[in-house]
């Protein structure tokens, strides 16, 4: 029976391995009719220790910078807020008179002490977004802000270069805020009804803690075009808001909700919202044709002779269609229109 290796032999061998770790150097051969005993995928042949290790793969992993979000809800969030960018810009444009174009350029998920450090001189509105729990934050470049107050005021649009807002100045972002919030609750209508309000309105960085540094946010670049001028705007959204939601940010759950809402919720809300509108009706009683000489010869008193039968309809046009028929009538003094059929689109 062959002896078992002596401790300064077992010693010798280690320490030959800690002189080269690849193996490559040879060791001390130990006696003849030795056995090692050996746990691991060592061999040892011709008077040389070597090791057998397969090359090992792996990937550099940043536990401060854990991603939170899969690439499928990015997606979905990235397809949210492009929505979000388009009726922006229309929303903008409208309130200011002038045409706007919101594009979003990025979106990450990074920790929130680096979102503020990338940030220095902008308007930062703190907002709530019910029935989410937390804040959220978004944050427009002066140089923007004040080129869109110019252009609501009457002018050309032109940027100044101060880092404060007055008191008149104020209630002009959060309107300009607020037409945001209407952008961003339609286009969050597919995944959740949010109804977004200001929390606080900030011109620095180091007043906004909406959650600890370290935790995840998504953040989300956009560059906002007013003719001739750019500017950025971003929002900011930690990961703890968002998380009650993450099961439905799924593409292809966001896409059956959708399909669901414009079925039911989508097309009540529509009806709410066009039943308040107001129209345009008029009745038409008949023509008449006139030369240039008739009409100029025209005075009070004078009858002119209309197309139109007096046992005919009326037709009731709703705009420039007509839609319905009837007869003229009177309640009291005011000359009324009773409906008695619908006119045939054909």
């Amino acid at each position: 029976m062959s002896d078992i290796l002596s401790q300064a032999e077992i010693e010798a061998l280690l320490s030959s391995l800690s002189d080269n770790p690849e193996g490559g150097t040879e060791v001390a051969q130990p006696n003849a009719g030795s056995s090692i005993i050996s746990n691991g995928p060592q061999s040892f042949g011709g008077g040389s220790l070597r090791k057998n290790r397969a090359p090992v793969s792996y990937e550099l992993y940043d536990f401060r910078r854990s991603d939170k979000f899969s690439k499928d809800q990015l997606k979905t969030l990235q397809i949210l807020h492009e929505t979000f960018a388009r009726l922006g810009g229309t929303g903008l444009s409208g309130y200011l008179r002038t045409p706007v174009t919101v594009e979003l350029v990025s979106l990450e998920q990074i920790p929130y002490e680096e979102y503020i450090r990338s940030i220095n001189q902008s308007v930062f509105t703190v907002l709530s977004i019910p029935p989410l729990t937390g804040q959220a934050v978004m944050e427009i470049e002066f140089n923007l802000v004040f080129t869109m107050i110019d252009k609501l005021l009457g002018g050309t649009g032109k940027g100044i270069s101060r880092r404060s807002l007055t008191d008149i100045e104020k209630p002009l972002v959060r309107q300009m805020v607020e037409k945001l919030f209407v952008a961003l609750k339609n286009a969050w209508e597919g995944v959740v009804i949010v109804n977004p309000g200001i929390e606080a309105m900030e011109t620095s960085s180091q007043f906004v803690q909406i959650c600890p540094p370290s935790d995840v946010v998504v953040t989300l670049l956009f560059e906002v075009k007013i003719g001739a001028s750019r500017g950025a705007m971003s929002i900011c959204i930690p990961y703890l808001l968002l998380k009650p939601i993450t099961t439905k940010l799924s593409a292809q759950k966001w896409f059956v909700n959708t399909s669901r809402k414009n079925n039911s919720t989508s097309k009540r809300l529509l009806s709410l919202q066009v039943g308040r509108s107001d129209i345009e009706c008029t009745v038409k009683l008949g023509n008449s044709e006139l030369s240039i000489l008739e009409f100029l010869n025209l005075k009070v008193g004078d009858v002119l002779e209309l197309d139109q039968k007096k046992d005919e309809n009326l037709v009731l046009n709703v705009g420039e269609i007509p839609k319905f028929e009837g007869k003229p009538g009177l309640r009291g003094k005011r000359v009324t229109f009773t409906v008695l059929n619908t006119v045939d689109p054909e």
